[in-house]
C-alpha cells in the first residue's frame, strides 16, 4: 500500500514538473487572440470555466510549492479526552483550523521557528502543535485570541539554508486554551485540555429504549418503570448523548414477545412531521391524561386500573378520538393490529428524537452539501457523522467568524444541526469592508481535492484560507501574473482587489497552459468575507 502511495505520488509530482516547465501563455485564453473588450470582461466581472475540466485537484493537495519536506515518524495519534498538557502554540490570523484539515506553514519567525523545534523534540506530545485564531476585536481594534483551538500533527519539515522552516500539519483534536506563556527561548507555550467529543446518537432506538416494553405495563410491575425523581429530560429519553451505553436496544427487545417488536419496530420508522389534525389529538390527549411536568409519562397509565382495562385506556389515549371504542368489551374489537402498529412507543413523536439523530442529520448534511458543493462526494463520511461534521465546516465557503462558532459547538448533532441551517441559508458572497456583491454560492469550483476551501502559504509566513470561484463580481486585477510560488500547480496568479473599497480580497489564477480548463478562476480569501449567512 505504501509503494502504491509513493508511486501515486512521483506520478503527482512529474505532473507538476512539467505543468512548471510550460511557457506561460497568459494571453492566450482561447485560439483566438483575446480582445481587448475580453480581456475587460475578465478584469471586471469574473473569470469563465466554461469548457472541460481538465485540470487534476489532486496536485493542489499537495502544497508542492514547499519543495521537498521529509515524513515525522513516532506520531502520537491522539490523546485522551480531558487531558492536559503542554504544548507550543501557534497563533494565525484569518485562519481556523478543525481536526482532519491540512494546515501548511512557513515559520520565518524565530520565536515560531523554536516553537517548531521545541514540537519535534518534546515527550508528552511528539510533534504536535496548538493552533488558535486571533483576530483584531472591531469595536476597539484590540488583538483577542479564541480560546477554543485545535491540535495540529506535524507530519512533513524542511530546514531551509535561510533558517525557516516549510511545515505541513495536520488538524487532529479540539481543546480549550487555559493558560499561556513565553519560554526561555521566545517559543510561545500554553497549557490546554483537550476537549472530550461526544459520541454520534442514533435515535429514537435509544430513546426509546428507555421505555419498558407492554408486557411490563401488563403485569402492572410499577417497580421497574423509570423513576420520577430524575430529570425530565432523562424520563423523556433527552438526557445526555454520552449516556448512549446505557440503552442497549438488544436488551429492550429481548424482553418483547414476536408482536410487541413487530410494534416497537414499526414505530420507529414514522418520521414525518405531524399535521394539524395530529396536533390536535396530542392536545387532546395531553387534556386527558393530566401530564404534570414532574412525572414520568408511564404515570398515566397507573391511574386507569390493572388489566385490559389499562390497555384499553392506553390505547384510546394513543389514538385519540378516532378510534374509541363506545362499549368496554369491544375495546380491542375496535382497535386493529394495524392501528395499534400506529401508536409511537416513545413519548415524543420520532421526527422530535430525529433533531437529535447523529446519522439522519449527517444525511441530510451530505446530501445538502452535494447540492451546493456537487463535489466531491461525501459517501465515505455519511455513516461517521463526527468526521462530517468536522469536514463541512472546515470546507464551508463562509467567513472566519462564522467557521470558529462552528468549532466551539460541543456535540456533534448541534454541529450539523447549525451546518444545515448555514448550508441552507448561504447564497451570497460580500466584501467584509463594503459589502460588495462577489459571487453567489453557484460559483464556486472546486480545484482542490479537499474541497472548495483550503489553507495555503505565501513565501512570507502568511497563511490564507481561500474559496475558489470560477466567477466574481466588482474585482480588479494589479500586476502582471506571477508564475513563481503558485499554490496551483500549472496557473499564474495575480492580485485582485476589490473595485470599490481596494480591499485585497484574493488572487486570480490563469492557467499557463493552452490545454488547462478551467482556463481562470478567483481565489477569494475568507477571512475578507462578510459575517453574512442570506
Amino acid at each position: 500500500m505504501e509503494d502504491r502511495i509513493l508511486e501515486r505520488e512521483r506520478y503527482q509530482m512529474e505532473q507538476i514538473r512539467q505543468l512548471e516547465s510550460e511557457e506561460l501563455q497568459v494571453e492566450e485564453v482561447d485560439e483566438e487572440e483575446s480582445s481587448d473588450d475580453e480581456l475587460t470582461y475578465r478584469t471586471s466581472a469574473g473569470a469563465s470555466a466554461s469548457g472541460g475540466f481538465t485540470y487534476d485537484t489532486s496536485l493542489a493537495a499537495l502544497h508542492s510549492y514547499l519543495g521537498d519536506v521529509e515524513d515525522t515518524h513516532n506520531r502520537l495519534a491522539f490523546l485522551d479526552g480531558g487531558a492536559v498538557l503542554n504544548v507550543p502554540l501557534f497563533y494565525l490570523e484569518g485562519v481556523v483550523l478543525f481536526p482532519e484539515a491540512t494546515l501548511p506553514l512557513r515559520v520565518v519567525q524565530p520565536n515560531f521557528i523554536a516553537a517548531v523545534e521545541k514540537a519535534l523534540r518534546q515527550v508528552d506530545a511528539p510533534y504536535t502543535i496548538g493552533v488558535i485564531r486571533v483576530h483584531k476585536d472591531p469595536i476597539n481594534g484590540r488583538i483577542k485570541l479564541a480560546t477554543t483551538g485545535t491540535t495540529a500533527e506535524i507530519r512533513q519539515y524542511r530546514h531551509l539554508e535561510d533558517g525557516s522552516v516549510n511545515v505541513v500539519t495536520r488538524g487532529q483534536q479540539r481543546f480549550r486554551l487555559r493558560r499561556r506563556w513565553m519560554d526561555v527561548e521566545g517559543s510561545p507555550c500554553g497549557e490546554i485540555q483537550i476537549i472530550n467529543e461526544d459520541l454520534p446518537l442514533r435515535t429514537p432506538r435509544e430513546a426509546v429504549g428507555r421505555l419498558p416494553p407492554l408486557s411490563i405495563l401488563r403485569s402492572g410491575v410499577h417497580n421497574q418503570m423509570p423513576p420520577i425523581n430524575g430529570s425530565r429530560a432523562d424520563q423523556y429519553g433527552l438526557g445526555n448523548e454520552n449516556d448512549s451505553d446505557a440503552m442497549s436496544e438488544e436488551s429492550f427487545e429481548s424482553e418483547l414477545s414476536p408482536t410487541e417488536r413487530r410494534l416497537h419496530q414499526s414505530a420507529l420508522v414514522s418520521c414525518d412531521m405531524l399535521d394539524d389534525s395530529t396536533s390536535s389529538d396530542d392536545e387532546n390527549i395531553e387534556q386527558q391524561s393530566h401530564i404534570q411536568p414532574a412525572r414520568s409519562p408511564f404515570d398515566n397509565f397507573r391511574s386507569f386500573g390493572t388489566g385490559k382495562n389499562r390497555e384499553a385506556v392506553g390505547v384510546r389515549l394513543a389514538l385519540g378520538k378516532r378510534s374509541m371504542p363506545t362499549h368496554k368489551n369491544d375495546t380491542w374489537k375496535k382497535c386493529s393490529l394495524n392501528q395499534f402498529r400506529e401508536v409511537p412507543r416513545a413519548f415524543w413523536p420520532s421526527w422530535v428524537y430525529q433533531m437529535y439523530d447523529s446519522y439522519s442529520l449527517a444525511q441530510r448534511a451530505a446530501g445538502r452539501w452535494k447540492q451546493i458543493v456537487r463535489a466531491p462526494s461525501m459517501d465515505s463520511y455519511v455513516m461517521k457523522p463526527d468526521l462530517l461534521s468536522f469536514h463541512i465546516a472546515s470546507k464551508m465557503p463562509v467567513s472566519v467568524s462564522t467557521r470558529q462558532e462552528l468549532l466551539e459547538i460541543d456535540g456533534i448533532s448541534y454541529r450539523l444541526r447549525r451546518e444545515i441551517e448555514l448550508l441552507e441559508s448561504f447564497d451570497c458572497i460580500r466584501c467584509k469592508t463594503c459589502e460588495l456583491l462577489i459571487a453567489r454560492r453557484t460559483d464556486m469550483l472546486v480545484m482542490s481535492s479537499e474541497g472548495p476551501l483550503g489553507a495555503y502559504v505565501n513565501p512570507h509566513g502568511f497563511v490564507h484560507e481561500i474559496m475558489t470561484l470560477f466567477k466574481a463580481n466588482g474585482l480588479a486585477v494589479i500586476g502582471n501574473p506571477v508564475k513563481e510560488y503558485s499554490w496551483f500547480p500549472g496557473y499564474a496568479w495575480s492580485i485582485a482587489e476589490c473595485a470599490s473599497c481596494e480591499t485585497q480580497l484574493g488572487w486570480l489564477f490563469t492557467a499557463t497552459k493552452k490545454k488547462l480548463k478551467p482556463r481562470s478562476f478567483w481565489g477569494i480569501r475568507s477571512s475578507q468575507v462578510a459575517d453574512e449567512s442570506h
